[in-house]
């Protein structure tokens, strides 16, 4: 197990494969964490999305307020990640559960 993967990490991954609905998520979101990190992740996973659609850094930055540094780190990730953000945003495509159509 990589080193911050440990019995809390896996009580939380838990945590959220045993919910059910949105609305489940956000309620447990909310008590979980702050708004703003809230909304960081979900400015993340925009990113990811845009730069999986060929957006430039200036347009992503445009549309997403995300930094620079946000957004090269999430290119990071893509690139050389655990392929955490490719299940995910293929999912959400696959179901019609993401933002695509707006941008």
């Amino acid at each position: 197990m990589e080193k911050w993967k440990d019995e809390l990490t896996e009580q939380l991954a838990s945590a959220f494969l045993s919910l059910n609905t949105v609305e489940e998520v956000y309620n447990f979101l909310e008590d979980v964490a702050t708004i703003g990190e809230i909304k960081a992740l979900s400015q993340r996973l925009e990113v990811a999305r845009l730069l999986r659609r060929n957006h430039t850094y200036p347009q992503i930055a445009q549309l997403t307020g995300a930094s620079t540094a946000t957004i090269s780190r999430v290119r990071k990730f893509l690139d050389y990640g655990a392929d955490g953000y490719g299940v995910v945003l293929n999912r959400l495509e696959e179901n019609g559960k993401n933002v695509t159509n707006k941008k």
